[in-house]
């Protein structure tokens, strides 16, 4: 079978309210093209530095009490040890993952607080404003995933993307340009998928197979 990604990594920016069916999705696709998968979050806290840590799946509260959860993801690697270079695609997980990355302790007994560089100051904003100023590094945004963006609006400035309707107005204020194209029925909507260079973002969780496709072809487009 024709591996084109073998020998690759990729990184997926993960935390509480994962959907469940979109890392599956990203450990069988990647995996069948011989790419290895990476989750990566915030594990360690401080002088705290255990070997692991579990987070829960997002769930429907017309199914589900809100504190019940059926699925876990266990995650090994912590974002301070982890670096953007080696990793062929670093993808920001759907849902209100990118929300809960973004959050920090809020800077006390200092006057001014300089808010700009405490938005910025989140390990996994850095690292992922960090690989956008890498072109050979893909990036990747599904859903709600370039709220892990907005702290640094310059780096969607022009940009080309699609988003889901919920962070739309917060990525139109940062500068990107959203694209709309025709549906199956003729009739204009959010473009489900859509690649700007380094950058591939999708609508929502059910893009999520061509959204694994655009990331892959976009690494092998710039393979050497």
């Amino acid at each position: 079978m024709n591996k084109p990604l073998l020998g690759k990594k990729i990184a997926v920016l993960v935390e509480n309210k994962f959907i469940p069916e979109e890392m599956e999705a990203y450990r069988q696709g990647f995996g069948l093209l011989g790419a290895e998968v990476e989750f990566v979050s915030h594990i360690w806290y401080g002088d705290w530095k255990p070997p692991q840590q579990t987070f829960y799946s997002d769930v429907d509260p017309l199914d589900n009490a809100p504190w019940e959860s059926p699925h876990q993801l266990v995650v090994t690697r912590d974002i301070s040890t982890a670096k953007p270079e080696d990793y062929a695609a670093v993808i920001m997980a759907a849902n209100y993952t990118s929300v809960r990355l973004r959050w920090e302790d809020v800077p006390q007994g200092q006057d001014p607080v300089d808010v700009r560089a405490y938005v910025q100051s989140p390990p996994i904003v850095r690292f992922f404003a960090e690989a956008m100023g890498n072109p050979r590094i893909i990036k990747g945004a599904l859903c709600h995933g370039l709220w892990i963006l907005t702290p640094h609006p310059e780096l969607l400035q022009g940009r080309r993307v699609t988003c889901h309707t919920v962070v739309m107005a917060d990525i139109l204020n940062a500068g990107a340009e959203v694209i709309f194209e025709k549906g199956t029925d003729g009739k204009t909507q959010v473009a489900r998928v859509v690649t700007d260079h380094d950058l591939v973002t999708g609508f929502s969780k059910h893009e999520v197979l061509p959204f694994i496709e655009a990331i892959a072809d976009q690494i092998q487009a710039l393979a050497p």
